[in-house]
């Protein structure tokens, strides 16, 4: 998913520099080192990866992905059944409990759902309106009845934002304070949130593979900057750091102390448009801005060969990825004629960058370089990644780098997140494309997979030759930790298996 980040601020830089030793210091607590902030603790109203990545330890979902990130295992259902029509699904809630000792049933699941299906402030709800009832026929039984058969249904139930929570606990705290402190139903519980600072998760006595979490409790500390981060890992100031940066793996390779973990991905990393700024509204001014943009050069210099070039939304390896997708080749020269043709000239663009991210701010260079050869301006903006977020969720932005990667197998949530979900402006680029939009909806519809995989590869082709968004590059997770560390992993859905991570 999303992916993608926000808030953090002064005090998480100053936590990066001098980090509280504390509660870090005790047996079985795992620090880890991250850029943003936590958003929210509801699953229903974020769609960052910052926040599900975290979350994912904190409840617990009906249906899970494996650690392969490509099969579909139990999770709080500990089976289910589907009529042969395709429209009914029967579930059964394994004997669990909440992290306040309450019992977790079947009522529980299907007040999630029908939460994440009908709540104004669902980030989701395009996903779920499929669901036509959820009932608990028996505090161990969900019957879920579906308006129409839907291919990607069980894929949607293991999105970490459709996890399983308190329905008492929701009705009694209220949303603003579940979502601060939530009532968990995964591995871990939230005993502290400092804003800008860290998350304190202790280990959940009540979860239902309890006796599978070897750590004590995990810390998620906000350290913005890269280079500040990795310095912590290496000095030993936290036990794991994510996101680190293609500059730096070689050489944190060599270090005696340090694993540098590279597992398989669904990560894709973009250039978000706004369609609904002037002359970004045409076609052939984003096509021109495609084929002005060199990926290979982009590639080669700032992935230090770590990341492949990216042809479609649907990253490689993923199901129904079009491998003969469009690529558009790097001619700024034609692309010159194109803006010209449409009768633009002198476009000067706004394009906002993340502060601290080293990354982001070298991509930023090298296309605003890129640009320049085809007469077009860019003028680059670093703020705040905090600030980032909000002012590209406002839409004060023309062009923005971004990163997507998937929360399902299915490739529905992203086909529908980005090219067919009004709510939020497919992912706030303001693209429109009604035709798309409608076999978005078909496509979620068709069961036969021959037909369904054709109609995925048309999606791939109508969205390269719109330009929804231009795509830039796919790359795997990259993290560093400590020698004393094991089983720090990430699947390619980006889910960390921190029930297995053991300190020594």
């Amino acid at each position: 998913m999303t992916n993608r980040w926000k808030s953090i601020g002064l005090a998480a830089l100053l936590a990066g520099l001098t980090l509280s030793a504390s509660y870090a210091e005790a047996a079985g607590v795992l620090t880890i080192g991250r850029r943003e902030d936590s958003t929210t603790f509801d699953p229903i109203k974020t769609a960052q990866n910052i926040d599900n990545w975290v979350f994912s330890n904190v409840y617990d979902v009906l249906i899970r992905v494996d650690k392969t990130g490509t099969k579909l295992e139990p999770g709080l259902a500990e089976s289910w059944t589907a009529s042969d029509d395709g429209l009914t699904y029967t579930f059964k809630i394994r004997d669990a409990k909440f992290s306040d000792g309450s019992p977790l049933t079947a009522e529980d699941a299907a007040y999630s759902l029908l939460r994440i299906r009908d709540d104004a402030a669902s980030l989701w709800s395009d996903s779920y309106k499929v669901i036509d009832t959820a009932v608990a026929t028996d505090a161990r039984t969900l019957t879920i009845k579906l308006k129409n058969p839907s291919a990607p249904f069980l894929s949607t139930l293991a999105l970490p934002n459709a996890s399983v929570i308190s329905k008492k606990g929701m009705e009694t705290l209220g949303a603003d304070a579940y979502g601060e402190k939530p009532i968990a139903s995964g591995a871990f519980v939230v005993e502290e949130w400092r804003r800008g600072d860290r998350v304190i998760l202790k280990k959940n006595p009540n979860f239902w593979q309890a006796d599978r979490v070897k750590l004590d409790g995990v810390e998620w500390i906000s350290v913005p900057d890269d280079n500040t981060r990795m310095l912590n890992v290496q000095a030993g100031e936290l036990d794991t750091a994510i996101f680190v940066p293609f500059s730096r793996v070689e050489e944190l390779k060599k270090d005696p102390n340090l694993n540098v973990d590279i597992d398989a991905s669904t990560r894709e990393d973009h250039l978000l448009i706004n369609h609904a700024h002037g002359d970004l509204g045409k076609k052939e001014v984003r096509q021109a801005l495609d084929m002005a943009i060199d990926k290979k050069a982009i590639v080669e210099a700032v992935t230090f060969g770590q990341g492949t070039i990216a042809n479609s939304y649907i990253p490689k390896g993923a199901l129904y990825h079009y491998a003969d997708n469009l690529q558009r080749p790097y001619d700024p020269e034609k692309a010159k004629k194109m803006l010209a043709d449409a009768g633009v000239s002198n476009l000067t663009l706004n394009y906002l960058i993340r502060a601290g991210d080293e990354v982001d701010e070298q991509t930023a260079v090298l296309v605003q370089q890129q640009l320049a050869k085809a007469g077009i301006t860019a003028n680059l903006q670093k703020v705040d990644p905090s600030q980032e977020w909000d002012m590209t969720v406002a839409g004060d932005y023309d062009i923005s780098v971004n990163y997507w990667t998937n929360d399902i197998l299915d490739p529905d949530q992203k086909t529908t997140f980005v090219l067919g979900h009004d709510s939020n402006n497919n992912y706030l680029t303001n693209y429109k494309n009604e035709a798309v939009k409608e076999l978005v909806a078909k496509a979620r519809l068709e069961l036969d997979p021959k037909k369904r995989e054709q109609m995925y590869v048309d999606l791939q082709k109508m969205a390269k030759d719109d330009v929804n968004w231009i795509d830039l590059y796919y790359s795997p997770y990259i993290n560093v930790s400590r020698k004393n560390i094991e089983n720090f992993y990430q699947n390619p859905l980006g889910r960390f298996f921190l029930e297995d991570t053991v300190k020594n």
